[in-house]
């Protein structure tokens, strides 16, 4: 059976988008308000049974649920998931694990106590790993594993690329350190393997993603998936630009601007 994956960062309370993850405007675009995201959960478990990490729809596809960022928010994610018996992977990005806004060492463990997966998101969270040298990847991807196997006690091997730079030497690279399932940005159902690695898609879910549209993607929904295929295609050229980034977070921050004056 056919998995789709879909990609959460942070709940927050109200207009408080710093509170949970990155700050910033650019990563307030992927925030949901908690009744917002409680919203998401309900319309998503009304179409799948219970129970698991891969939930099954009753349409013909396994549906994941993860959360990227290790935000502050990630045990109240959690509490709101096991109100429906469901369980997420929480992809931590370790270099900021007990920093301000971002979860802390006790709740990583508790989160891996109550059944939800722990995986890595990389230690720094910064730069393009797509453009990143291979020693450079081997220790971003090597040193989070060592760091979040510690924590938990048990070998982690599930990852997440971060913003979406993927490549197959990332995908290599991460095989190499240990990595068995590796989630990229990528909008779609297929996976392949790399080196023992199975490299998976996501359907990433913005604030402006309705329960509605969520619910729709994760029961299989080929327009809604086709719409983000084809926007995501556009940005991925715009992405292998150096400038993307310094162009994306001025846009945002002038949207943000204008928004409060």
């Amino acid at each position: 059976m056919d998995s789709i994956t879909l990609c959460y960062h942070d709940i927050v309370d109200g207009n408080d988008m710093n509170s949970s993850g990155f700050s910033g405007a650019a990563a307030a675009t992927y925030k949901l308000t908690e009744v917002h995201f409680r919203g998401h959960i309900e319309a998503i478990a009304r179409t799948a049974n219970r129970g698991s990490n891969d939930l099954n729809t009753k349409s013909k596809y396994h549906v994941r649920l993860t959360f990227d960022d290790g935000g502050a928010s990630s045990c109240r994610i959690a509490d709101i998931l096991e109100c429906y018996g469901l369980r997420g992977y929480f992809f931590i990005p370790t270099d900021y694990i007990g920093r301000s806004s971002f979860i802390s060492v006790r709740q990583i463990v508790d989160l891996q106590r109550r059944g939800h997966i722990i995986g890595s998101h990389s230690c720094s969270h910064h730069g393009r790993m797509s453009h990143m040298p291979k020693e450079r990847l081997m220790q971003e991807w090597a040193r989070s594993l060592a760091t979040l196997s510690n924590l938990i006690g048990e070998r982690v091997t599930a990852a997440s690329v971060p913003s979406g730079y993927y490549s197959r030497r990332v995908a290599e690279t991460a095989a190499l350190a240990g990595i068995r399932l590796l989630f990229t940005l990528e909008p779609t159902i297929k996976t392949e393997i790399v080196d023992g690695c199975v490299v998976a898609g996501r359907f990433v879910i913005r604030k402006r993603t309705s329960a509605e549209d969520a619910s729709a993607i994760a029961s299989g929904a080929l327009l809604l998936r086709l719409q983000q295929q084809i926007s995501w295609k556009a940005k991925k050229t715009l992405k292998a630009t150096p400038i993307y980034k310094c162009v994306r977070n001025l846009y945002f921050d002038t949207r943000q601007k204008l928004v409060a004056s």
